[in-house]
């Protein structure tokens, strides 16, 4: 059957989404997400250990021009997420950027942007259980208990709260996301305070002058700002969980629109904001990777405590991190799942509409990261973010093309566009597509690291293209069973 009969079809059977959803894994699920569930999903994506943690160890490279980084790339990223709210607009859908995929990009695309999406969140999950077992040891309580058994745990206790209900992810990614900004506005305010009195920090006084006489914006040259946009773009991964969240949503016309135009002063305020002020504050060979540049900042004052509530706050954003991906990816796989791209026990929900086969075949990938934690508990973390920021990149190019073939379809009148929209198409998609492929590229000038994630790119192409002819008569046969549903 071909691949314009099979949108003819859909675009037809549009008309009667109660009756037909344009994606059959769209089905059964609640609408429980209210609306300050969804906003802080969008601050939850946006705030995490990227800035928590990683700030310190890129200001120390990069300097007080990380700000501009951060600037520049939250820009970026803020035009996918209001690509992606256009599409959400159009037709929301749990499947997400997989199902916009599957209708701009036929099932071949929908089957690469799944199964990336499932290798960022996958590997990503075992970044983040690596990093709740190494921020556990902080406390001398915690200390005798092996790495791996402390991922195991932090596992088994997000994987419990997503079982439950949506709702319960809900309320948890709600209270996440207001610890983590009410730490940042009080870090804020503190900061603020001590350049207003000229507080002593760490031997010096605070002001443009720290920078100025450490070396200025750009203190080490233009090529270290250069390679920490792609640890910067990894540090927005998750802003697309807006879209799949408003897949269980009752008003997404309402809610979505909201929360992605909110995302834009958020990175202004928290992101950018927070890195000028610790550059004014300290200078950039102060900080660390080893340490959160706020606990840097506030032990140089003398703040009691400091180390065990930022690492209180940085454990709690890793928690966040694994209970988002074990969600988006359980309705990403349940989606592609109705398609025939993934495995049949991806679609299975349980009594509380919660798609848990996807679960747990993340969960499963993510107990062999347990296993790398007992192997290699030193080296765990930076193996798997590496091969996560590849998924990151793929999806959002993903959803750029996809929101290109989309506008070009409205314009032929084949689709309705809705009022929200990314403004400049476009120019904008393709320059966003170009903007993260250069990122991508700058990884093969770090010999370590980026140059042998980037040399991953021919094995998992392989592995796709394998994985695709394993399956594709099921797809086939699937698409013919929907396209005659559709039709009838």
């Amino acid at each position: 059957m071909s691949k314009d009969a099979v949108q003819s079809a859909q675009a037809a059977a549009r008309t009667d989404v109660a009756r037909a959803p344009a994606d059959a894994g769209d089905a059964g699920y609640s609408k429980d997400l209210k609306a300050r569930h969804v906003n802080m999903i969008a601050i939850g994506g946006a705030i995490g250990t990227g800035l928590f943690l990683g700030a310190g160890g890129r200001l120390h490279t990069a300097g007080p021009a990380l700000a501009l980084v951060y600037l520049v790339c939250g820009v970026f990223a803020f035009f996918v997420v209001r690509a992606l709210g256009e599409l959400v607009l159009y037709r929301p859908s749990s499947g997400s950027f997989v199902s916009y995929a599957r209708e701009f990009l036929g099932e071949k695309g929908a089957y690469v942007a799944g199964w990336m999406y499932f290798l960022n969140w996958s590997t990503t999950g075992i970044a983040d259980i690596t990093a709740i077992a190494l921020y556990t040891h902080y406390w001398s309580l915690f200390t005798d208990i092996p790495q791996w058994t402390l991922a195991l745990i932090a596992l088994a206790v997000v994987l419990a709260v997503n079982l439950i209900s949506v709702k319960i992810f809900g309320e948890m990614e709600f209270w996440f996301a207001i610890i983590k900004v009410a730490t940042l506005v009080g870090f804020m305010l503190i900061g603020i305070f001590l350049l207003a009195t000229q507080h002593e920090v760490g031997g010096g006084t605070p002001g443009p002058s720290v920078i100025t006489d450490n070396g200025g914006v750009i203190p080490h040259g233009v090529m270290p700002v250069v390679l920490v946009m792609q640890g910067v773009i990894f540090a927005y991964a998750a802003l697309e969980l807006v879209g799949v969240a408003a897949g269980e949503t009752a008003e997404p016309e309402k809610v979505v629109p909201r929360a992605v135009n909110s995302i834009m002063w958020r990175v202004g305020l928290f992101y950018v904001g927070s890195v000028v002020l610790l550059a004014l504050l300290l200078p950039g060979s102060v900080y660390s990777a080893d340490e959160s540049p706020f606990v840097t900042v506030l032990s140089k004052i003398g703040i009691p405590a400091a180390g065990d509530v930022m690492n209180l706050v940085v454990l709690t954003a890793a928690m966040s991190s694994l209970n988002s991906g074990l969600y988006s990816t359980g309705r990403i796989l349940r989606s592609m799942a109705t398609a025939g791209s993934a495995p049949k026990f991806t679609a299975r929900m349980n009594r509380s509409q919660v798609p848990y086969g996807g679960i747990l075949l993340t969960c499963a990938v993510c107990v062999l990261g347990v296993g790398l934690n007992y192997l290699m508990p030193s080296q765990a973390f930076e193996i798997v973010l590496n091969v996560a920021s590849l998924g990151v990149i793929s999806t959002w190019v993903i959803i750029m093309v996809c929101h290109l073939v989309f506008v070009r379809r409205a314009r032929a009148g084949l689709v309705p566009r809705p009022s929200f929209r990314l403004p400049f198409s476009p120019a904008t998609e393709i320059t966003t597509i170009v903007f993260l492929l250069a990122c991508l590229g700058m990884m093969w000038n770090d010999p370590e690291v980026g140059r042998r994630t980037l040399l991953l790119i021919p094995v998992i192409a392989a592995l796709l293209v394998g994985g695709w002819f394993g399956i594709r008569r099921r797809v086939e046969r699937t698409t013919d069973r929907e396209l005659t549903d559709l039709t009838d």
